[in-house]
């Protein structure tokens, strides 16, 4: 067999899912299915070939800025570890420079290296604050994630509404209350 017909792992996995779910892996509509979710899960993974260093690091520069700095709303999707079902939701993430700023458009790309990968909503948004912290070493970095989870939206208690927040705060937004609470307000409004 050569290579261009031969199926990747993923692909014979997904064939045999197919049978023990008692369908037809030879049926019309499912004959290209394992060749498009192995292509799937690997776009939905391509976060753990990434370095969020290498991102950061390439769009540092000198600032004397020692103002809040926040991004709101940033869209994300991944997959959750426990049932490889998707959560969404949204990021908001601030940091206080100390001599350094970040090219905006990197924050994001962060969200990005760490959401596409498997996760717990927990992890993710430490990961994230995280590296914010250790790459700009700012006064402080504060993250919140607002997620909708499919694993708890389709099966198990099936509450389509609920919203999992979670939080980390770094540096001074951890031992700040008011810059804490002057952060969380900032999120919680609409200006635009």
């Amino acid at each position: 067999m050569n290579k261009l017909n031969k199926k990747s792992s993923i692909e014979v996995l997904i064939q045999e899912l197919l049978i023990n779910l008692d369908e037809d892996p030879k049926r019309e509509g499912l004959l290209k299915t394992p060749e498009r979710v192995a292509r799937a899960y690997k776009y939905f993974t391509k976060g753990y070939k990434e370095d969020a260093a290498k991102i950061i690091n390439g769009a540092i520069f000198k600032e004397k800025n020692q103002e809040m700095v926040i991004l709101k709303k940033i869209d994300f999707y991944s997959l959750c570890e426990h049932h490889l079902l998707p959560f969404f939701g949204k990021m908001h993430i601030a940091y206080i420079p100390d001599g350094k700023i970040v090219g905006l458009s990197k924050i994001p790309r962060i969200v990005e290296v760490f959401s596409k990968r498997l996760q717990v909503q927990e992890r993710l948004t430490c990961q994230i604050a995280a590296a914010l912290y250790e790459t700009l070493k700012p006064q402080g970095v504060a993250v919140v994630c607002e997620a909708q989870h499919m694993c708890m939206m389709m099966r198990g208690v099936e509450k389509q509404n609920s919203i999992t927040t979670t939080s980390e705060m770094l540096g001074i937004f951890k031992e700040n209350e008011n810059t804490r609470k002057e952060f969380l307000t900032l999120i919680s409004h609409n200006y635009v």
